[in-house]
């Protein structure tokens, strides 16, 4: 499962892939129609292509190079500490049963299970803010 959040850390677009898919091919989809200033992601994303369709998009992005990079790129950490909307993101949806331990076989049906979680959270917390 792949997410991309708002600056609230709500989900707004969910991938749903194999186990073994690495994270950089899925990156492209994630960012489709996203407007924003920055990109925030984990050294998964750190490749090439993720960088310039970023910039491209009108993102800065804030994503640590990997280790084996020949040509260090530099990165805003005070701005990556952010990130953790993303992971708080994660841990909410996996606080239900059901997707943490993807009781559904196929993808329709984890899909679905996923967006019914992200409803549930986006009406508690919009009953929490009226």
């Amino acid at each position: 499962m792949h997410l991309a959040v708002d600056t609230l850390g709500r989900a707004r677009t969910v991938v749903v892939t194999a186990g073994t898919v690495a994270d950089c091919t899925v990156a492209a989809r994630l960012i489709d129609g996203v407007s924003a200033d920055y990109l925030l992601a984990d050294k998964g994303y750190d490749a090439d292509a993720i960088l310039e369709k970023a910039k491209r998009e009108g993102m800065e992005p804030v994503i640590p190079p990997r280790k084996n990079r020949k040509v260090r790129r530099r990165c805003d950490y005070d701005i990556y500490r952010l990130r953790c909307l993303i992971d708080n993101a994660f841990l909410r949806l996996k606080r239900w049963r059901g997707i943490a331990a993807r009781y559904a076989k196929n993808s329709d049906s984890f899909l679905s299970a996923i967006q019914i979680g992200c409803i549930f959270w986006w009406a508690k917390e919009r009953a929490i803010l009226m």
